[in-house]
């Protein structure tokens, strides 16, 4: 790799392109994270009406989001950003109205919003999530891609950047919105709406800007080039042609639901893909479920100003594997940089999977510090891999099929957070908290076994074995012989003394 190309992207429309992306994250972070502080002043007793409306969301997505990615690939480049904009922030608009009405004290309108507004909100908040899923489809598997000109390196920096952009609008915004919150509901609902109508013609004319000054954006990938490297995997669906017009509707219904299946498990990239996707199913991050139980645990006592310190602590974590990740990978490659930073993540869980199951006594008070230590660390290796897979993605997949690959991988992705939360569910006491964090224990160590598998196919390795291990294989007498040695003489040299 040139080092002169790494990091220069000076010539490249970066500045639209970082604006746009980031009032998009910031719009998106923080209706998400305002959207469960209204729901739950609106519904202050019950946690039913927030849970049917993460996991409505949630189930859109996950079968909704293969479409939106055949769409993705099969639409204007520019057409689709702009809709997902305009889509997006037109779903926030109308959802904050309808906060902004629900948020009326009187309980008649609250009995009125819960039968009426309600379904509304949820319609909203399934549009508003496919839009957002639509805009980081087309942005950071295809757009990115295309703008770096199949330079690795410029590809590195833009996929640095924009995930750097993601963290710090994952702690910034909802920061906002809390404090906010806290001084007004109201006020927090109309600044969220303002945000996002206001923020619009800004993101629409950036975005359009980056279309202009990079001409092969407006060239579409041809699928007719694609037809050899997918011919193995469509031969499949062919084969059942006949199949499908003699079957029923359920099965015909089948076979067109498996068919992005299909297609996702074809692509060189669907076993990092699927690595990165099972870290999903996790609870050992400072989200909702481990701030519940951190807060609920007797001891020790975790107050909610040291778990917001701490969750600060774990965000500079993954900033900072925005800057380790692709210094590592021009030195060594996004394969074996993955590898690495996904067994950096599952040494430092183990141990604290292991203090979560003696109750913070095992060590004595070594436990908690060591605890609290492993958990941020882990979150700069499953950052720095997810720069890894990121770029081993976009470099593997089919640019004609980017966008069904990355959105059936987001189908995924939402699949496994929803089995997190149903561990949650099944486990509810702080007391159980350690089998959910067990299972996600486990669920690294399947990820991890699922990119060996992807790194030993493309190196035939895993490690690279010192030179004096290398086995030789010397012929003599028409007999084959093992040898260890790193000496070509004294190879020679003991070749010639077989028998």
């Amino acid at each position: 790799m040139d080092p002169q190309t790494t990091s220069n992207t000076d010539s490249l429309p970066t500045p639209y392109l970082y604006v746009s992306h980031f009032l998009s994250m910031w719009n998106s972070r923080g209706f998400e994270f305002g959207a469960v502080l209204f729901l739950a002043t609106i519904y202050p007793s019950t946690l039913l009406p927030m849970s049917i409306y993460a996991l409505v969301r949630a189930l859109a997505a996950i079968l909704l989001s293969p479409k939106v990615g055949s769409y993705i690939d099969k639409a204007h480049r520019l057409h689709v950003v702009r809709l997902s904009i305009v889509g997006q922030r037109i779903a926030v608009v109308f959802s904050c109205g309808l906060f902004s009405v629900a948020l009326q004290s009187n309980q008649l309108m609250l009995d009125y919003s819960l039968f009426l507004i309600f379904p509304l909100l949820v319609i909203f908040a399934c549009l508003e999530k496919l839009f957002a899923i639509m805009n980081t489809v087309a942005i950071e598997r295809d757009w990115v891609l295309v703008i770096s000109a199949d330079n690795d390196g410029a590809l590195q920096v833009l996929n640095a950047q924009m995930r750097r952009i993601d963290l710090i609008c994952k702690l910034l915004s909802p920061l906002g919105i809390a404090l906010l919150h806290s001084w007004s509901a109201k006020l927090a609902v109309w600044v969220t709406l303002a945000t996002n109508a206001t923020s619009v013609l800004v993101e629409y004319w950036f975005i359009a800007k980056v279309f202009w000054q990079v001409p092969t954006l407006g060239q579409q990938a041809h699928p007719l080039e694609d037809n050899d490297a997918m011919e193995a995997n469509l031969i499949s669906s062919e084969m059942t042609e006949s199949t499908r017009s003699r079957s029923g509707p359920m099965q015909n219904m089948v076979q067109l639901l498996s068919k992005p299946l299909v297609s996702y498990i074809g692509q060189t990239g669907f076993l990092p893909s699927l690595a990165l996707s099972t870290l999903y199913l996790t609870v050992l991050s400072f989200s909702g479920q481990m701030i519940t139980f951190l807060l609920s645990n007797p001891s020790p006592v975790f107050t909610a100003s040291t778990i917001g310190l701490l969750r600060m602590v774990s965000t500079l974590a993954e900033l900072l594997s925005t800057f380790a990740a692709p210094s590592l990978m021009s030195k060594i490659g996004p394969v074996r940089a993955g590898i690495w930073f996904l067994s950096w993540q599952a040494a430092c869980l183990t141990p604290a999977v292991y203090v979560l199951w003696t109750g913070f006594h095992g060590l004595g008070q070594a436990s908690l510090p060591l605890f609290v230590t492993t958990l941020i660390f882990s979150r700069f290796g499953l950052w720095s891999f997810d720069l890894c897979a990121q770029l081993i993605i976009q470099e593997s997949v089919i640019p004609s099929h980017r966008g069904s690959f990355s959105s059936f991988e987001a189908s995924i992705q939402n699949f496994f957070e929803l089995c997190a939360f149903a561990l949650t569910i099944i486990f509810p006491r702080p007391q159980q908290f350690c089998y959910p964090a067990l299972v996600s224990l486990a669920a690294v160590y399947c990820s991890a076994g699922l990119y060996a598998k992807f790194v030993r196919d493309r190196r035939g390795h895993l490690l690279h074995m010192p030179s004096c291990l290398k086995v030789h294989q010397v012929t003599y007498d028409g007999n084959e012989y093992e040898l260890l040695s790193n000496d070509d003489a004294n190879l020679a040299g003991i070749s010639s003394s077989l028998p």
